[in-house]
């Protein structure tokens, strides 16, 4: 059975989908809700809540008559982009074994653009914290994240800064991340890009540059990311 909780429909949802990712039913066809219900020990509505989510994310298809099936297409949908996930997730859902650097923790003014995404004084403290992401010995994806110091009600150590970053407001702000407000741009390696991630300058790359927000809408950390092309690749399934 399952451990009752808040979000107990989320919990049910990555239930369901690591049993399909480990192809633990029978020729790719769901149990029913009545079963799934009776086997972990929640509602009805519980069920059919997160296989909602499943069908929406393209995870299974239901066939009218037929019952619910594994959708393969939608298997190949390792992350979703509509998702906040910790980039130790991403990897692991490539097929990697992830290893976190930090390369940065410091204390300097915002400067002007981290001003003006955050709502703050160009003078006024922030944290700077860098991350690189490797799988095995081999960069694959960098981070530059940036935290109103005013936020802080502890320092963070680098082992805070090694926790994904919705952890570290969680301890260290007493804040809680509730969404991304992200934009997808191409970038290509600038000299430290292409150090931190042993590639060539000049070489094209997918970034994310991103403001995160708390439930009362509240700036709280502008983060960019970079993505080494030939190690991480994001898809989504498009609907007419």
């Amino acid at each position: 059975m399952l451990k009752r909780a808040p979000n107990l429909t989320e919990q049910t949802r990555l239930y369901i989908k690591e049993r399909i990712l480990k192809q633990a039913f029978r020729n790719g066809r769901i149990p029913s809700e009545m079963e799934l219900a009776r086997a972990l020990g929640v509602s009805r509505t519980t069920v059919r809540d997160a296989l909602s989510k499943l069908e929406n994310e393209g995870v299974i298809v239901r066939r009218q008559g037929a019952g619910t099936f594994v959708n393969p297409a939608g298997l190949q949908v390792r992350t979703r982009l509509d998702e906040v996930w910790s980039y130790e997730e991403v990897l692991r859902a490539h097929g990697y074994t992830p290893a976190v650097e930090v390369l940065c923790l410091e204390t300097r003014p915002a400067g002007e653009e981290a001003a003006r995404r955050l709502g703050l004084t160009p003078d006024e403290p922030v944290l700077l914290m860098e991350k690189r992401f490797l799988e095995g010995d081999t960069p694959a994806i960098l981070t530059r994240n940036i935290l109103p110091a005013h936020l802080l009600h502890c320092p963070p150590d680098e082992t805070h800064v090694r926790q994904p970053i919705y952890d570290l407001l969680a301890t260290c702000c007493h804040r809680e991340l509730s969404y991304y407000l992200t934009e997808l741009v191409p970038a290509r390696a600038d000299e430290t890009l292409a150090m931190h991630l042993d590639i060539s300058v000049g070489t094209p790359m997918l970034a994310f540059d991103e403001i995160g927000y708390d439930a009362q809408h509240q700036p709280l950390i502008w983060a960019r990311s970079w993505f080494r092309d030939d190690r991480i690749r994001f898809r989504l399934i498009r609907r007419r």
